[in-house]
């Protein structure tokens, strides 16, 4: 399979850790020219290095806060003062808190819709006149929340919803220009952020992480954990000339877990 992403430039998005890593990661090794970014500065350039000993594409860096539009802006005229172009953005952002309905304030609904949904609309708007010169792809992260409700993440089952909304949407418009859009969804990966979320449960049920861990492996069809390096495989084939023609479709990256048809 020929995926053809050598010498393409990328903007991977809140990049420093996590999925993003991982994709970053993965298209450096098929040498793609990436832009990482993320809030802390010291850790991108950590990141970076480690990218750029992979030897195959270019990595750079930039600071920047997704619910800053200043900062949208900054960051995406980066990628091409840097490299030239821009023919593939991965949309990212950190998880809104968790919390029941009755737990969340107008604040914290206002900062996630600002991180988790506006941010991947004004980083669009701002990467189209350079994704329109060539055509290209976007590829939005979001959760399994998309097609499953996740008890107790109310704010990631609403905005992440809208993010597929988005995106089926922008396929249709974004098409005459050679544009595709999908939306990829991780279930449980190993990452930071999932740990965390067990930590959450295992705090209100009062037992240990691991219990947790245990109990959500049990319901997994394939009882494990995914691993970023196995999310990122899909992303890249997303991203890329192999993919041809889907657009406007969600991806569940969960081994199995969802149970929504």
């Amino acid at each position: 399979m020929e995926l053809n992403l050598a010498g393409k430039n990328a903007l991977v998005v809140a990049s420093s850790q996590g999925l993003g890593f991982a994709i970053a990661e993965r298209l450096v090794k098929e040498g793609v020219n990436v832009m990482i970014s993320g809030r802390e500065e010291d850790k991108l350039r950590q990141k970076a290095n480690e990218l750029q000993e992979i030897g195959m594409g270019k990595v750079a860096y930039q600071r920047a806060d997704v619910t800053n539009l200043n900062d949208i802006h900054q960051l995406v005229s980066a990628v091409n003062d840097t490299f030239g172009g821009l023919q593939l953005l991965v949309n990212n952002a950190g998880g809104p808190r968790a919390g029941a309905f009755e737990d969340l304030t107008d604040e914290d609904w206002q900062t996630s819709f600002e991180l988790n949904l506006l941010s991947y609309v004004r980083i669009i708007r701002a990467a189209l006149p350079y994704l329109k010169q060539e055509g290209g792809r976007i590829l939005n992260i979001a959760s399994s929340s998309i097609k499953e409700p996740i008890p107790g993440l109310i704010l990631s089952n609403t905005f992440r919803t809208g993010i597929v909304g988005l995106s089926k949407t922008l396929a249709s418009e974004l098409a005459p220009y050679n544009i595709l859009i999908n939306t990829i969804a991780p279930g449980r990966i190993a990452t930071e952020r999932v740990k965390h979320l067990d930590q959450v449960n295992a705090d209100k049920l009062g037992i240990e992480r691991e219990a947790v861990e245990q109990q959500v492996k049990a319901g997994i069809p394939l009882k494990r954990y995914g691993t970023p390096e196995e999310f990122a495989n899909v992303a890249t084939f997303l991203l890329s000339d192999a993919n041809s023609y889907m657009t406007g479709s969600a991806f569940l990256v969960d081994g199995g877990m969802v149970k929504a048809i």
